[in-house]
């Protein structure tokens, strides 16, 4: 079973490595990272303001790196928006720990899609920002269509995404996903917590398909309903105050 999960906004500005590591390799994103790179070193203020999302120059010195030689960190573990904060990864032993890294795969923005414990420099880009006349969405999905229908051809899908990371990868096959209910209305930024917990609990009880999942008693929540359309299970859990 292959989870598929959002990044974030926030980001961790720690390394433990000196290596860029990517699935699928560098070669197909280097026409993307070679743009990120030379806006960059155009230091167009403006223009860096509108890629990171930030105001003041001050607020993205940190983002100015050649991402190539840049220092590095597990994926996971680079980004610290609310739901990583509620996987708190870094609790975890060093066999949840694993099944995070060979599991899960996260959609960043720059890097398209990633593994848990593949190896990125810290960047920043705006969701939904263009980069040039590249955007990141349509290039991606363009990219690696193909090799994410390979590489995901012979697992069960658990996609935790939000929405917007539809645009770059449509899964064709049957995959399931969640809905988050509280007072019979779905919940939207407090949905980032639940999918943490989610990944967390799937993590600690080694859950490898979704007939476990199915079964597995997750804190604060209970399964309420099971919907099928076309090619998706979505499973509705009702939030327990």
């Amino acid at each position: 079973m292959v989870i598929l999960f959002s990044p974030s906004e926030g980001k961790n500005s720690e390394n433990s490595s000196d290596k860029m590591e990517l699935l699928f390799g560098i070669e197909g994103r280097q026409e993307i990272l070679k743009t990120y790179n030379e806006t960059i070193a155009r230091y167009d203020i403006e223009e860096l303001k509108k890629l990171f999302g930030r105001k003041k120059e001050s607020d993205f010195q940190e983002y100015l790196v050649d991402i190539f030689n840049a220092p590095t960190a597990k994926a996971v573990a680079r980004y610290d928006g609310v739901a990583y904060e509620y996987l708190k990864y870094e609790t975890l032993s060093h066999a949840e720990q694993s099944y995070i890294d060979k599991n899960t795969l996260i959609f960043s923005n720059l890097f398209g899609a990633v593994r848990a414990d593949d190896l990125i420099p810290n960047y920043k880009i705006k969701q939904g920002e263009s980069l040039s006349n590249i955007a990141p969405d349509k290039f991606y999905k363009s990219a690696y269509t193909k090799e994410l229908d390979n590489y995901l051809e012979n697992e069960e899908i658990l996609d935790l995404r939000a929405g917007y990371y539809d645009k770059f990868y449509k899964i064709t096959k049957s995959y399931t996903t969640m809905k988050f209910l509280k007072g019979g209305k779905t919940v939207s930024h407090w949905a980032k917590a639940y999918r943490g917990n989610v990944l967390r609990a799937l993590a600690k009880n080694n859950i490898t398909s979704i007939e476990a999942v199915l079964k597995l008693k997750i804190e604060d929540l209970e399964i309420t309903e099971i919907k099928t359309t076309k090619n998706k299970q979505e499973i509705i859990y009702n939030i327990i105050d």
